[in-house]
């Protein structure tokens, strides 16, 4: 009885305790999950109402009762998708499509955006007004972004609305992917949702790797690194030395991208365990040699949808070049608005927009790209990543301008022994976590190459293992994931 009701106890939502990946409830819950799944993986329609209950629960345990503000933004893009479908005139479909709008980045800029509103509102004339008591939800850039791409796209007509709620609150909610992307889009999910599945060897593993990678960049690289050495540089910048906050720098550009393309692997690898295909969100992003190939490898699904749904409708490049530079800045503008509530992401934005728009007058000078020019390209965009990766770390531009001060007055380069002898674990995760990012595809490869010839029996095995390792070495803390706060 007594642990029955211990069980009970973890089944409601704690604030303090969100369902993460990371977390020995989330093993628990997949696993109840696939105990049953092989048996319904080809009944299409229990399937979709067994996941969907499965992931709304999962959204509960994140979020509580934000729930129901899936559901009924789910429910409003559903309805005013099928609208927009029927009306023939399109003032109607237009107005159809705006009041989807409003609905979308109203209720994103309510829970995200009052408060800077009414803390810039008093900056600017120094008011006093208070500021409001508002949970952000997570995941609501996310599932957002989704349903408002659902409804652009039929107004636009490149889809047709879906006929049932069922699967779109499904498509919407789908759990590997709903807090934290990558954002789907209805035109690559929605088809998937009636098929007949396939759960072969190849597929587990696929997945294996991918939940393997995603555990250890998280589980152990971004967690480890973070607490032990990044958080203690960014929250007192003052108290190290310049080549320290050099480091801190770098350390914090593998965190974001492990922690966040950790993400990206756990979910695409889970939805690869239940059959469903995730689009990659990650590749290699810091070999990019350009501001533009680096976000053609940096969260594609967000790069995508804002060059799909901001950038082209603005005009693209198809009005001039001064117009296509000031489409790209206003677009990564927005971007970086996106990323959180804050004039630091605004700044960090705007840096990736100015770095987009040098990229495209670069590229119209016809400069033939040889292999010392792409390896130059490498090192400098490598170097403007992390540099603008400091505003959007920082706590507020004092601290950024004071790690900048740091970095260029008190550099001290003879510490650097001494930093690698009191951070040893962390220097050499970082090393570790670079060398990986430039060599994944290989060893990715050899890890599938020897799981696929092993029986399917074997595989689950393997993944039960690396999961019990991983949690034996994580952090004592568990660290919610970064972009779980946008």
């Amino acid at each position: 009885m007594e642990l029955l009701n211990r069980i009970l106890s973890f089944l409601p939502y704690n604030p303090q305790q969100p369902l993460l990946f990371t977390s020995s409830f989330f093993l628990f819950f997949f696993l109840a999950i696939v105990l049953v799944y092989p048996f319904i993986v080809n009944r299409i329609k229990i399937r979709t109402w067994y996941l969907l209950l499965f992931s709304l629960y999962f959204y509960y345990k994140t979020s509580g009762v934000f729930v129901l503000l899936l559901l009924i933004t789910s429910a409003v893009n559903f309805y005013l998708g099928a609208l927009i479908f029927s009306r023939q005139e399109k003032s109607s479909k237009r107005w159809l499509m705006i009041l989807s709008v409003i609905w979308n980045l109203g209720s994103l800029g309510y829970y995200k955006y009052t408060n800077f509103l009414i803390d810039t509102i008093n900056g600017l004339f120094g008011g006093q007004i208070p500021l409001m008591d508002i949970f952000l939800p997570v995941g609501i850039s996310f599932f957002t972004f989704q349903t408002m791409s659902y409804t652009m796209d039929i107004y636009f007509g490149k889809l047709e609305p879906i006929r049932s709620f069922k699967d779109f609150v499904f498509f919407v909610s789908f759990f590997p992917q709903l807090v934290a992307g990558p954002i789907v889009r209805a035109s690559w999910f929605i088809p998937q949702i009636n098929k007949h599945l396939h759960l072969d060897k190849e597929t587990m593993a696929k997945a294996l790797v991918l939940i393997f990678a995603g555990l250890i960049k998280k589980g152990v690289i971004a967690d480890y690194i973070s607490i032990n050495f990044v958080d203690r540089v960014f929250e007192s910048p003052a108290l190290f030395s310049g080549v320290e906050t050099l480091l801190g720098v770098y350390a914090y550009g593998l965190q974001i991208y492990c922690d966040f393309s950790g993400y990206s692997d756990i979910a695409i690898g889970l939805a690869y365990l239940l059959g469903f295909e995730l689009a990659p969100n990650f590749n290699v992003p810091y070999t990019a040699a350009s501001i533009t190939e680096f976000w053609h490898r940096w969260h594609i699904s967000l790069s995508t949808w804002l060059k799909d749904y901001l950038y082209i409708p603005l005009g693209g490049n198809r009005k001039g070049k001064l117009r296509q530079y000031i489409n790209l800045f206003i677009t990564m503008l927005l971007g970086g608005l996106w990323h959180g509530a804050s004039w630091n992401f605004v700044f960090w934005g705007a840096l990736h927009g100015i770095g987009l728009a040098f990229d495209k007058l670069w590229l119209s000078l016809k400069i033939s790209q040889t292999k010392l020019m792409r390896f130059l390209g490498v090192i400098l965009t490598f170097n403007f990543v992390s540099f603008a990766w400091i505003f959007f770390r920082a706590r507020n531009f004092e601290d950024a301008w004071l790690v900048l001060n740091r970095i260029f007055t008190e550099f001290k380069a003879p510490i650097f022994w001494q930093w690698i002898t009191e951070y040893r674990l962390v220097a050499i995760l970082i090393a570790f976590g670079y060398l990986i990012h430039w060599i994944p595809q290989r060893v990715d490869k050899g890890f599938e190459r020897v799981l696929v010839k092993i029986p399917v029996v074997a595989q689950a095995a393997v993944l039960t293992v690396l999961i019990w390792v991983l949690f034996q070495a994580r952090s004592a803390d568990i660290q919610p994931f970064i972009y779980f706060q946008f």
